[in-house]
């Protein structure tokens, strides 16, 4: 039975009356503080010419990618709050869009950070070839490939959900996600089913791997090392990283975990929102109150020298 209507309805949230302000006021000032931290912050480092390192470029791209998962989703639930159920329509190729960078918002957060814990390998365990290694041109290599291997991964895991035929309209989520895509599908979705859970546990694979033996190394030579500035540089950077890795790591696995147990399907759908907020929110600070640098360049900014005039 086919039935390839092109107008789709979102779920969204079940909100009553008089929760449905606050909600939308929380999530708008969440987005708005988002926006505002992480361009904030990626205009200082673009800027301020100390903070043209590694770390700080690579963290680059956890802000763009906060910015631009949260920009494409949070209005759009934000304008689907307002309206009631039957009203929340959304076009299929707006929702493939959707569906898309969702996917790829999330799978990035992964590689950009598996990237950056490569830099904290390189930078406390090869000190002196640090320079060497970390060159611009390798920062360069390092996001094309971060966003690359996202783009691809996804692009594929999409395009086998876009092949299905569709028999029903009903988006039951908040926003587009590949699951919900092709849920829409009467066909069979076994092929889908084992890349998505092959592209999950690749990506967790490869990822939790890499943290965990990056983060080993460099607690080897912390321990061996009996240079104590080494030690806290490495203690600090390293901590703020782990930090940004586990915020993100543990919201994924609340909602993996809350796909299982449709009776917890209102819960599965709020914290499928805050899986992009918190993170977004989250991150920026963390970065930004442990970067001595950063710290330094904003109370630069926020408290200029008061020039003396006699």
């Amino acid at each position: 039975r086919r039935f390839n209507s092109l107008t789709l309805q979102l779920e969204g949230l079940k909100i009553t009356k008089t929760n449905k302000y606050p909600i939308f006021i929380f999530l708008l000032l969440s987005y708005m503080f988002i926006l505002i931290a992480n361009v904030g912050i990626v205009i200082l480092i673009w800027k301020e010419r100390s903070l043209h390192q590694p770390m700080y470029l690579l963290f680059c791209n956890l802000s763009i990618n906060d910015v631009m998962g949260n920009s494409l989703l949070v209005p759009r639930v934000l304008a689907d709050i307002l309206v009631p159920p039957s009203e929340r329509l959304i076009h299929y190729y707006e929702c493939v869009m959707q569906a898309f960078t969702t996917h790829m918002f999330s799978t990035n957060a992964h590689t950009v950070l598996m990237i950056m814990a490569f830099d904290r390998y390189v930078a406390i365990c090869n000190p002196l070839r640090y320079s060497a290694i970390m060159s611009n041109k390798m920062v360069m290599k390092l996001t094309v490939s971060a966003w690359g291997v996202s783009f691809v991964l996804v692009g594929i895991l999409l395009g086998l959900t876009i092949r299905l035929n569709r028999c029903r309209t009903m988006i039951m989520n908040p926003y587009c996600d590949n699951p919900s895509l092709f849920k829409l599908s009467c066909e069979n979705v076994f092929i889908n089913n084992v890349y998505g859970l092959t592209f999950t546990v690749v990506l967790l694979t490869s990822s939790i791997g890499s943290i965990v033996l990056t983060y080993t190394k460099i607690t080897v030579v912390c321990l061996t090392s009996k240079n104590k500035s080494l030690n806290s540089k490495a203690l600090k950077t390293c901590s703020t990283h782990l930090c940004l890795y586990l915020i993100m790591l543990v919201s994924g696995m609340i909602l993996i975990t809350l796909h299982r147990f449709p009776q917890y399907a209102e819960y599965r759908k709020i914290s499928a929102i805050l899986f992009n907020v918190v993170p977004g929110s989250l991150n920026p600070v963390i970065y930004g109150l442990q970067s001595k640098e950063i710290y330094k360049s904003l109370s630069n900014i926020f408290h200029p020298k008061r020039i003396m005039l006699f």
